[in-house]
């Protein structure tokens, strides 16, 4: 039975400095009409309480189910929410797509903007969930990703090697990606 994708709000909820025009997760926006941009104050230096304050307030708003789409500290901070939120999250979500879910706990120096982040929650969500990681993010260790996924009670999807999983990879509407994610829709 194919997937009626007009039944759930999409939230993109992007990492840092936003999703630039050429992002899979901008592409997507155009694909469904029933999606939005989760938008911040500071893209440069994303705060904790910030972001997640702001997710907390598009959920709530939201008059469907939402489908929550992260990618990179847009993981965090939607992993750092539902911990914080379990009842609001179990209510409201209906699904979250996680793709290259950033390390915040890394003490590699090049963490250091992100690691407001930390520590990374390692319970079980509380909506059905897909953690995507590419083998050769910069910014998670493959291993490390599934570990996320296992914590989180989430399946897991490797992608092979797309880097960051960002606007660099060249993505355009990530035909791919739409199917794990109808994959993950179909599981509802």
């Amino acid at each position: 039975m194919p997937v009626d994708f007009s039944s759930f709000d999409f939230l993109m909820v992007p990492g840092r400095e936003n999703a630039s025009a050429d992002h899979w997760q901008s592409h997507w926006l155009g694909a469904f009409p029933n999606s939005s941009r989760l938008l911040q104050d500071d893209w440069s230096r994303p705060r904790l309480d910030a972001w997640t304050g702001r997710l907390g307030t598009a959920i709530a708003a939201a008059p469907r189910r939402v489908v929550l789409v992260g990618h990179s500290v847009g993981v965090a901070t939607i992993i750092r929410w539902a911990a914080a939120s379990p009842d609001r999250a179990r209510s409201k979500v209906a699904a979250a797509f996680l793709a290259a879910p950033t390390n915040v706990d890394d003490p590699d120096a090049s963490f250091d903007l992100v690691r407001n982040f930390g520590p990374m929650p390692l319970e079980r969500l509380p909506f059905p969930a897909l953690v995507v990681a590419s083998r050769d993010d910069p910014r998670v260790r493959f291993p490390q990703a599934e570990a996320f996924a296992t914590a989180w009670g989430a399946d897991f999807a490797d992608v092979g090697e797309l880097g960051h999983i960002g606007s660099a990879a060249k993505l355009g509407i990530w035909p791919h990606g739409l199917l794990l994610l109808g994959g993950l829709l179909g599981r509802i």
